[in-house]
């Protein structure tokens, strides 16, 4: 069987970097395996599941270059989760429990008072049928808890090695609410032995899930699928990320212009030995993955990290690789590779070229008061063609006629130039406005 991963948000909120981290992996994995990278939204949840966010999900990971091979809805399978559900209670794997939210935290409660675990106490395993119709007749309606082994379960864990846990320790898990709605538990397993995954790479907030997945495998007879739990990250400050706050959502970074390489790189190494660093694409980032390259500690994420990087990528991209995108930015032409060659050490965003192009390759006047000046520069300039010397042979010429040197001789031909106090060397600048429009600018009254 070829190797399929899967991605299961919940459709509740925007995908931040925490859930790109795990999706990333995950599709990167089956990339890197030649298998299958399933999307499967978990949206049982009819309150809170949106259709505007399973929308923006799909184009976060078609963002990121990780658009999924097969797509899966959870809510569409709800006759197939009853199905099982109906097996589970002729086989005696399940049982029926009356007890509200209410009474089960009370219980809870009081079993923590007394220094017990929480763990529910299978009351319900003990009533009798007269009890049960009793409870019914009240207008009471039960939901089904899945009934434990009590065993100890085993798991050769991808990231955190050998695990066990005593199920004895951990409570009944609840299958189907008293409306009939399956939960995420039972959903999954359900999910996972349905589609063949093959590889569950998910968070570590997810192993005590563990032990209660791998016996309801057991309950389907399925096949288990290889488990592994990664480290989790937190923001800057320490706090837990969350899609329903919006905090360093996917689509704030999209909004800030950023390469989305950089995100999937930031994301992908982050909590692990791999250090962050400008890579060629998804395929270079995908030979890096090893999943005993994961740290066991929470890990915390810096922003930064990504913008910094963003920026690199961007210095180091060719024109050929760009042509397009300056192209839509309307920067095209003869003259855009030597535009591009010019600036791109003066951006951090690709949008802010269009600024550059518009400052550089179109007619303009900028105020400068040192009019007088700027009329002697213009009397040295060099004729055409500029080459590679032009510049230091003007500015020679400048200070040997003006005496001036340093900013005083600098500045006033940048403004006149540029309009900025800051950007490209103007050695790179002079011939990409030729000798008609710098004599313009150095003198507006020269312009046709």
């Amino acid at each position: 069987m070829s190797p399929t991963f899967r991605f299961a948000p919940s459709p509740t909120g925007y995908l931040h970097i925490g859930n790109a981290r795990t999706a990333l992996w995950n599709a990167l994995l089956a990339r890197k395996s030649g298998g299958t990278f399933l999307l499967r939204f978990d949206d049982t949840d009819t309150e809170r599941s949106k259709p505007e966010y399973a929308d923006g999900i799909l184009e976060d990971l078609a963002w990121l270059g990780i658009p999924p091979d097969r797509i899966e809805q959870q809510s569409e399978r709800a006759a197939r989760y009853a199905a099982v559900l109906e097996d589970f209670r002729a086989r005696g794997l399940v049982y029926p429990a009356y007890e509200t939210a209410e009474e089960l935290d009370r219980k809870r409660k009081r079993q923590q008072a007394r220094g017990l675990p929480p763990v529910y106490d299978r009351a319900a395993l003990l009533l009798t049928e007269a009890e049960r119709a009793r409870l019914e007749a009240e207008g009471r309606k039960p939901h089904w808890r899945f009934k434990l082994s009590g065993d100890t379960v085993r798991w050769q864990d991808g990231v955190r090695g050998e695990c066990h846990i005593e199920t004895a320790s951990l409570s009944d898990p609840i299958l189907a609410r008293a409306d009939g709605q399956v939960l995420y538990t039972f959903a999954s397993v359900i999910d996972d032995a349905d589609f063949g995954i093959t590889d569950v790479l998910r968070g570590e907030d997810h192993v005590a899930n563990t032990a209660v997945q791998i016996e309801l495998f057991h309950a389907l007879g399925a096949n288990l699928p290889r488990f592994a739990h990664h480290n989790l990250i937190a923001s800057a400050t320490g706090e837990e990320m969350s899609k329903r706050t919006g905090a360093l959502s996917l689509r704030s970074f999209r909004a800030e212009g950023v390469d989305p390489l950089a995100v999937a790189i930031v994301a992908t190494l982050t909590g692990t030995s791999e250090s962050i660093r400008p890579l060629e694409g998804l395929g270079a980032l995908a030979d890096l993955l090893d999943l005993s390259k994961f740290s066991r500690a929470l890990t915390k994420f810096d922003p930064s990290e990504i913008t910094d990087l963003s920026v690199k990528l961007l210095h180091a991209r060719p024109f050929a690789a760009l042509r397009e995108a300056l192209a839509a930015l309307g920067i095209a032409g003869s003259r855009a590779e030597a535009f591009w060659a010019a600036i791109h050490g003066n951006v951090s965003r690709l949008e802010e070229a269009r600024e550059w192009w518009g400052l550089l390759m179109q007619p303009q006047n900028f105020a400068v008061a040192e009019t007088d000046f700027l009329a002697e520069c213009a009397e040295l300039l060099p004729a055409e063609p500029f080459g590679a010397e032009s510049w230091s042979q003007w500015v020679g010429a400048i200070q040997a006629k003006t005496g001036r040197k340093g900013k005083a001789l600098f500045m006033p031909l940048r403004l006149a130039l540029t309009g900025r106090e800051q950007g490209p060397e103007l050695k790179v600048v002079l011939p990409l406005l030729g000798r008609a429009e710098a004599l313009a600018r150095l003198v507006p009254a020269l312009r046709p």
